[in-house]
């Protein structure tokens, strides 16, 4: 069947992360009286392909302010499309894709700040991130007309020309492709920034006791409703079913998840996932089925995880260890059951939330 041009749109835009979350927001949320300040606004929406969802600890709050909240969030959100989305044709990054040159465009202060940290990740990983990697994805059959198809070897090498973190730069106040072929996506990082920067609005206006998700990635501040840290799922990466693997209290922290178990398909009985390695062009083959990171930003939870979702559970963990980093690999083994490798500093999230009493009902 041929995809609408909204269904395009929508794989272009969410298929690299809504299939990947791999978590889900476990709040337990209470029905306050009229006169309980711990009363939580609830505001959720769609965005980016997918939906999101704020909670504030706010207290009574009239309908009209709500809506003034609502009102902010959306346009903080719109603003982030306008810059990063590449199924919005008029957006600033499509309009670098489509650009037939290489000549330095002017960028927005979001739209760099955002490029520059997935080219510090890029090269962090040693190339496995890499948001120019978009054509070989579509290439794989995981893009707007997902036809699953594998290339062949030459039609590989031919595409990997239009991909590296060489071939794009922040210069200045710009940005600028190397060949003008170049094809930039920022949806591993993007849904990050959005929470990111709903968060930021929600300071703005004087809000410190929130939850913020987009697409399965999170941010979390102050407390919720019963005053205890906001406790998130981090699921099971079972693709025949949904359950939670565990749940964590995230302390002013973000928590983002990488995985392969809901996007891949099977060609002459082999399994072709959706997460290219951008270092070989080809689909990763190692036996990491998720990766959870906790960070202070969203934008580089995101990224960070995809990068290290892609480089497996050993050269991933070595990373994660050698940069202090909060993670949680959940493996994949032969014969069907999970396992877990961890990082100190996760182990110590776990220990923090094992020690604060569980959220009432």
């Amino acid at each position: 069947m041929t995809d609408t041009p909204q269904v395009s749109a929508l794989r272009r835009w969410i298929l690299p992360g809504l299939f990947v979350a791999g978590l889900f927001v476990a709040v337990f949320v209470r029905r306050p009286g009229p006169e309980d300040d711990r009363a939580i606004t609830e505001i959720t929406g769609l965005t980016m392909g997918t939906s999101y969802a704020v909670k504030v600890v706010t207290g009574p709050m009239p309908v009209a302010d709500q809506q003034a909240l609502q009102r902010a969030i959306e346009d903080t959100l719109a603003a982030v499309n306008g810059a990063m989305s590449t199924y919005q044709p008029d957006s600033e990054l499509s309009t670098l894709n489509a650009a037939p040159t290489t000549d330095a465009a002017p960028a927005s202060a979001p739209l760099r700040a955002v490029l520059t940290e997935a080219l510090r990740i890029g090269r962090l990983s040693g190339g496995a991130f890499d948001v120019t990697v978009g054509p070989l994805v579509n290439a794989w059959g995981f893009g707007p007309d997902g036809e699953q198809t594998p290339p062949d070897a030459e039609a590989v090498a031919a595409l990997r020309i239009r991909v590296g973190l060489d071939k794009v730069a922040v210069v200045g106040e710009a940005v600028q492709k190397a060949r003008p072929d170049v094809y930039v996506d920022l949806s591993a990082i993007a849904k990050g920034h959005g929470v990111d920067r709903i968060a930021q609005t929600l300071e703005a206006r004087g809000h410190t006791e929130y939850l913020v998700e987009i697409g399965g990635e999170l941010r979390a501040r102050g407390r919720n409703h019963a005053g205890l840290h906001w406790r998130v799922g981090i699921e099971k990466p079972d693709p025949e079913a949904r359950a939670l693997m565990e749940v964590i209290a995230l302390r002013d922290e973000a928590l983002a998840t990488s995985g392969d178990y809901r996007n891949f398909y099977e060609k002459d009985g082999k399994r072709v996932s959706h997460t290219i390695d951008p270092r070989t062009g080809r689909p990763i083959e190692h036996r990491l089925a998720s990766v959870s990171v906790v960070h202070p930003s969203c934008a580089t939870a995101d990224a960070l995880a995809t990068a290290l979702n892609v480089l497996g559970p050993d050269e991933g963990l070595a990373l994660a260890a050698a940069e202090g980093l909060a993670a949680l690999f959940i493996v994949r083994e032969a014969d069907g059951r999970y396992t877990e490798k961890v990082t100190p500093q996760f182990v110590d999230i776990r220990e923090a939330t094992a020690a604060e009493a569980p959220a009432s009902p």
